[in-house]
């Protein structure tokens, strides 16, 4: 019988292992800036961001050191306007 609990908790072991790299690999795959287009308008200046903004935001958080190294992107992730979005979705700056 304690084999079979051993056995057991081997096995829950591996499973939480393959989880946790296959949820790391998907949220690594899902670094697309294009993602965050709900949230254009609020960060041109047109209002609050909406539910799906934030939700998009909330998502794309790994991914905004990344963002901020590219030249082209960090004028949008860095400026005044969408650090206001974020901190209007619950969002703080990341620390690179």
């Amino acid at each position: 019988m304690k084999s079979g609990v051993a056995s057991f908790v081997a096995w829950c072991a591996v499973v939480m292992v393959v989880l946790l790299v296959a949820a790391e690999t998907t949220a690594a795959a899902n670094c697309n800036p294009l993602e965050l287009s709900p949230c254009l308008g609020a960060i041109m200046g047109s209002g609050q961001p909406s539910a799906e903004c934030c939700q998009k935001l909330k998502e794309q958080v790994p991914c905004f050191c990344t963002y901020l190294k590219d030249p082209t992107l960090r004028q949008f992730i860095d400026s005044p306007n969408a650090k206001k979005v974020a901190a209007a979705c619950g969002l703080q700056q990341p620390s690179c």
